[in-house]
């Protein structure tokens, strides 16, 4: 696969009961994905709690998404650290596995200047030779990647592909688009809207437990069924809200992928927290009530 536009749901990371990386898991989460229908993912990013995982980690994520996918979907592998050579160093590794392209956060804790990212960019840019996506996500970050800002690396990253936009200046879509960039929005409930003014597609995290309702989004909204796009999109935001609710989003997809897949997704990492039993009973009963018990395709199975 070449283009990057579609589905793209924010790989969460499975840990076992000692808090490691859970392989079996993964690999699981990615198949129910594809039979899904998703087009491709984000892996460790915000959702793959990436920031706490070591960097090692973080490339064996890699080498498991692209081995497991098989071309069938695209990897688009985020590198984001708090150094430059850190963030080289994973997208140097992620070219070496197949990922299709790389993502990466601007530099964080230290407010960086304009161009600090720029030369940030620049250089992890370089390492891979990649596809690049910046991930704008100020809110976790510090730094907003405006169209002012985008303008100094458009100019200077010749890997520069687009970006996942998840600042509250919903408007930038329009301009990224402008620019000639495949901007994916970051919010999942803003999905078809977001389409409407020239998002390539949507990437977050709840699709990776639920991505049904966002790709009959996808393809009612290509297909001009503006009715069953804007159904979906309610179904979607509802199961959303259900998973970023009670205990968090982190928490709450691994206990809906567990329930959903029937295999074992763990808990956070430290300093995230488990479900309680009660909160784990709640959540697989709205989930369930919403239509999203086991996995078709594991249904069909059994």
């Amino acid at each position: 696969m070449t283009k990057f536009k579609g589905l793209y749901p924010a790989l969460a990371t499975p840990m076992d009961e000692k808090g490691e990386l859970a392989e079996d898991a993964l690999r699981a989460i990615i198949e129910s994905n594809i039979e899904s229908g998703v087009h491709g993912w984000w892996v460790a990013g915000g959702t793959g709690e990436s920031v706490l995982l070591d960097d090692e980690e973080n490339m064996r994520i890699a080498e498991i998404v692209v081995d497991q996918a098989g071309g069938r979907a695209n990897t688009i592998m985020h590198v984001g650290a708090s150094t430059t050579r850190r963030a080289a160093k994973m997208a140097e590794h992620a070219a070496k596995v197949g990922a299709e392209a790389i993502c990466c956060v601007p530099p964080f804790f230290y407010r960086p200047t304009d161009e600090a990212v720029v030369q940030h960019y620049k250089a992890v840019g370089a390492a891979s030779d990649l596809p690049l996506f910046v991930y704008n996500l100020p809110q976790a970050t510090g730094t907003e990647i405006t169209p002012e800002l985008m303008l100094k690396i458009q100019d200077r990253v010749p890997q520069l592909k687009g970006l996942k936009h998840s600042a509250l200046t919903f408007a930038n879509i329009r301009t990224f688009a402008d620019m000639g960039l495949d901007c994916f929005v970051g919010n999942c409930q803003l999905m078809l809207p977001a389409l409407t003014i020239g998002a390539c597609g949507m990437i977050d995290g709840p699709p990776n437990a639920a991505p049904e309702p966002w790709i009959d989004v996808w393809n009612a909204y290509n297909d001009g069924d503006w009715e069953t796009a804007k159904s979906s999109q309610a179904l979607a935001t509802k199961i959303a809200a259900v998973i970023r609710g009670g205990a968090g989003m982190h928490a709450n997809i691994k206990a809906l992928l567990s329930h959903r897949l029937n295999v074992d997704c763990g808990s956070p990492r430290p300093p995230g927290l488990p479900l309680a039993a009660d909160q784990k009973k709640q959540l697989i009963s709205e989930a369930d009530a919403l239509g999203f018990g086991v996995f078709p395709s594991l249904s069909k199975s059994t």
